[in-house]
């Protein structure tokens, strides 16, 4: 199976495209934006890694072949909004890769325990190669070139994407605001869906800051659009709802129930992982 195969995209305008893995079909499918700048272009998450996202982005012509390093050529980066298996198994593709410093050792390391490996035949309903097994995959290690902290800039020329840490569903987890076009990159910190705060390096604590950060976003009328890291784009009051209910749910019994499923997870992981070995 060719990249062509394995990835789909649609134009959103104004140089925002979303990419997603056709054959990965799961709720844990995540959503790959490329952003494209007058001076450098980005790649928000690459997916499981499973096909070459870059030779997708040159075959498809969302890039011009030759892109990352050519002659002329605009420089491309990829950043993760977290290291999690679904949104930085591609990550190694890439020539310039970014992440925030809390998660960095991990993707360095190549740690599928922080990653959250968790990937299963059934969820990849069309092999991407002859023989391959969701039992041989990882999350491959690869040194950030870019160790993004609160408040740093991604130029891209043109725009400019701000850095928001936002830790609660991960430590390292992270949104980036185009304040120019209010638009949110959001990652994990908010999708249409459950929040999930059980997983290993998950705090209620911080989500719940988090949250009121996003919340404070929305009232200062900073985010019109959401465009999050699984299912479908939303806008400022759904953002502003979906904040304001974990906030008002994050209360004791969520607390335990939530460290009795953390564990379970941990555990269940580390089993699944040391089979990887």
């Amino acid at each position: 199976m060719t990249a062509l195969d394995w990835y789909a995209h649609k134009a959103l305008g104004d140089g925002v495209f979303w990419i997603q893995e056709r054959y990965y079909e799961s709720g844990n499918r995540a959503n790959i934006w490329l952003v494209r700048g007058s001076h450098q272009d980005l790649v928000i998450d690459t997916g499981l890694g499973l096909r070459s996202l870059p030779d997708y982005l040159c075959a498809s012509g969302l890039l011009p072949h030759g892109h990352d390093g050519g002659s002329g050529r605009r420089p491309l980066m990829a950043v993760a909004t977290h290291v999690h298996f679904d949104h930085a198994g591609g990550l190694h593709q890439f020539g310039q890769v970014a992440v925030h410093r809390q998660e960095a050792e991990a993707l360095t390391r190549g740690d599928n325990f922080e990653t959250v490996t968790w990937l299963s035949d059934s969820e990849v309903v069309k092999a991407p190669s002859p023989g391959w097994s969701a039992s041989q995959y990882k999350v491959q290690s690869v040194k950030p070139t870019h160790v993004l902290e609160d408040g740093d800039i991604i130029s891209l020329g043109d725009r400019q994407l701000t850095v928001l840490h936002m830790p609660g569903h991960s430590r390292g987890s992270i949104c980036l605001h185009d304040r120019d076009r209010k638009i949110l990159f959001s990652g994990d910190v908010a999708y249409d869906g459950s929040m999930i705060d059980w997983l290993p390096y998950s705090s209620i604590p911080e989500y719940v800051q988090s949250c009121e950060r996003l919340k404070e976003l929305v009232d200062r009328g900073l985010v019109e659009k959401v465009l999050p890291g699984h299912f479908n784009t939303f806008g400022a009051e759904r953002l502003h709802r979906l904040a304001s209910n974990y906030i008002s749910n994050a209360g004791v019994c969520h607390k335990v129930s939530t460290c009795a499923v953390r564990s379970f997870a941990s555990l269940a992981l580390r089993v699944t992982n040391s089979r990887r070995t």
